[in-house]
């Protein structure tokens, strides 16, 4: 297969699955050459719907975003998945790579799984994810959902790139309501109680409308809903999915989307500048700022002198 990634730019947009999958690999490995692919998909993205999928570890959300994935493809919903895990401290990749949670849609032509690792990016979002997004974007999927790695309290850069923002709960987990902490009640569009036929489910549906009721209102009038589901047996998913969709019918008409979209793109875009712009002041350095980093380690420099000497300030 062809490494040109202008040439598998145009091959995914064709519905070359195996090219579109490449040019995120690509991308994943830091392939300067792939974003002149990425930039020849970017006019022909935009049209998808950004599901985030988000909560704390042991909430069931990969099984809950395998029914999901079924309901949307019984719906003729084309979708791709991003299953962002934690990162292996040997290799680097996603631990739990391909997700077998989700082998009953490995054959199904309309749906694309791809696992990839945090790399040590706070917030719960492997860096690529943003990328990745664009590409199955411009492939022509209907939905991406975008599965985070559950970090909890790191969990809020999802509401950066998706549209809608689910946010995961579950009763018995010590204290009821998991999605008061750090900012993650603010960044739900719907909240969803899974495992509802557990007991005490009704009480974290209280707790959380009563904490909602506290929640600065939205700036376009949505009112987040409270969905209870039992992802295991299917209970409550067509629900789910009607209140997501009614979110995205909410978002074209108060012009949500096109505000998330120049809020990603500034989340890029700083993103994009913090990272090169530190890359090329060490270049600039004869020895790569390694001189600097020993002084660092030595207890010579703190972080703040360090900046200041490679700033030249």
């Amino acid at each position: 297969m062809s490494r040109d990634p202008v040439a598998l730019a145009e091959r995914a947009r064709e519905g070359h699955t195996a090219s579109g999958a490449r040019l995120i690999r690509m991308l994943e490995e830091g392939d300067e050459g792939a974003i002149e692919g990425l930039r020849a998909l970017l006019p022909h993205a935009g049209r998808a719907h950004v599901l985030g999928i988000t909560g704390p570890p042991g909430a069931g959300k990969s099984t809950l975003v395998d029914r999901t994935v079924g309901e949307l493809r019984r719906r003729d919903r084309r979708v791709g998945v991003i299953a962002v895990d934690p990162s292996s401290p040997f290799s680097g990749g996603a631990i739990l790579g391909d997700r077998v949670r989700m082998n009953t849609h490995a054959t199904d032509p309309g749906v694309f799984i791809r696992s990839m690792a945090t790399r040590g990016q706070l917030g719960g979002l492997s860096k690529t994810a943003f990328e990745a997004t664009t590409v199955l974007d411009a492939m022509g999927f209907d939905v991406v959902l975008i599965e985070t790695v559950g970090v909890g309290q790191d969990e809020v850069d999802v509401v950066e790139l998706a549209h809608t923002t689910a946010v995961v709960s579950i009763p018995g987990m010590g204290d009821d309501i998991q999605a008061i902490k750090a900012g993650i009640l603010e960044i739900g569009d719907v909240f969803i109680v899974n495992k509802a036929d557990l007991p005490f489910a009704d009480r974290v549906a209280k707790q959380l409308t009563a904490m909602l009721h506290l929640r600065e209102p939205a700036e376009d009038g949505w009112d987040p809903p409270i969905v209870k589901t039992e992802a295991e047996r299917a209970k409550g998913i067509a629900e789910l999915v009607d209140t997501i969709e009614r979110h995205r019918a909410h978002l074209t008409e108060t012009g949500g989307l096109a505000r998330k979209a120049i809020r990603r793109s500034e989340r890029v875009f700083h993103e994009l500048l913090r990272e090169r712009a530190a890359a090329r002041v060490l270049a600039s350095q004869p020895d790569g700022g390694a001189s600097v980093l020993e002084a660092l380690g030595t207890g010579e420099l703190d972080p703040y002198s360090a900046v200041e000497a490679l700033l030249g300030g």
